[in-house]
C-alpha cells in the first residue's frame, strides 16, 4: 500500500512536467469532455423524470434526489465512461509511458513502439478479459451465503483489472504482451492490488477522476522501471 501511494504521488508530481504535457492534455481533455457530457445528459434526463413522475406536492424531495444522482454517477462512472475514456485515450497513454522514461532518464530496454491499432487491440483484449470474469462474479451476488463475500471479491477483481490496465502501457512498450503481463503482475500481486484499489477509488471521486488516469500511467511506468532496475 505504501509503495502504491508513493508511486502515485510521484506520478502526480510528474503530471505537470513540460515534456509530458502534450501527452497528458489530450487524455485529460477526453476525460473532461466525456464526464461533462455524461453528467449533463444525466441531469437533463433526471429533470425529465422528476417532472413526469414526481407530483408537485413531493417536489421538495428534489433536494435529496440530485445529491443521490451525483453520488451514483461518480461511482458508476468507473464502470462506464472510465472504460470508454481509456479505450479512446489508449494510444496517448502508450506514448505517455514511453515519454516518462525519457523524463526520468531511464534507458529503454526495447525499441518496440506499438501502433495505435496494436494498442487498441490490446485494450479490447483486456476489456474482454474483464467482461468474461465479471459475469461469474455477478452471479455470486444472488447465491445465498456466498453473496456475503461477493462484494469483497468484486472489489478485489476491480482492483486487479485496473492494475492490468495501467501496468500494460509500460509493459507493451517493452514488447510484453497481455498473457505475459498477467504473469509478471502475479509476481507482485499485493502491490498491484493496492495500486489498482487506490486508482479505483480515485476514479470514483469528482475532479480526481479526471486526472487519475494519466497519473496512474506515469506511476505504473515508474513502478515497472524500478522493478526492472532491481532485477
Amino acid at each position: 500500500m505504501i509503495s502504491a501511494i508513493s508511486y502515485l504521488w510521484k506520478g502526480l508530481k510528474l503530471l505537470t512536467s513540460p515534456a509530458l504535457r502534450p501527452f497528458v492534455l489530450m487524455p485529460l481533455l477526453i476525460n473532461l469532455v466525456l464526464y461533462s457530457v455524461a453528467l449533463g445528459l444525466g441531469f437533463l434526463y433526471l429533470n425529465h423524470l422528476v417532472e413526469q413522475l414526481i407530483p408537485l406536492w413531493l417536489h421538495w424531495l428534489t433536494w435529496l434526489i440530485y445529491p443521490l444522482f451525483f453520488t451514483s454517477f461518480c461511482f458508476i462512472g468507473f464502470f462506464t465512461f472510465s472504460l470508454l475514456a481509456n479505450l479512446i485515450a489508449a494510444p496517448f497513454y502508450a506514448k505517455l509511458a514511453a515519454k516518462t522514461l525519457e523524463v526520468i532518464d531511464a534507458p529503454r530496454l526495447s525499441n518496440v513502439e506499438p501502433s495505435a491499432k496494436q494498442v487498441w487491440q490490446a485494450e479490447l483484449k483486456r476489456l474482454r478479459y474483464s467482461m468474461t470474469h465479471t459475469l461469474p462474479l455477478l452471479i455470486l451476488f444472488v447465491i445465498p451465503v456466498v453473496n456475503l463475500i461477493a462484494p469483497i471479491l468484486w472489489l478485489g477483481f476491480s482492483a486487479w483489472c485496473v492494475a492490468l490496465e495501467y501496468f500494460a502501457y509500460p509493459q507493451e512498450n517493452r514488447g510484453v504482451l497481455f498473457p505475459e503481463q498477467q504473469t509478471q503482475l502475479k509476481t507482485m500481486k499485493l502491490s498491484a492490488l493496492s495500486f489498482g484499489g487506490l486508482v479505483t477509488i480515485g476514479q470514483a471521486l469528482p475532479i480526481i477522476n479526471i486526472v487519475i488516469a494519466p497519473t496512474a500511467v506515469i506511476a505504473a511506468t515508474l513502478h515497472v522501471q524500478a522493478r526492472t532496475t532491481q532485477n
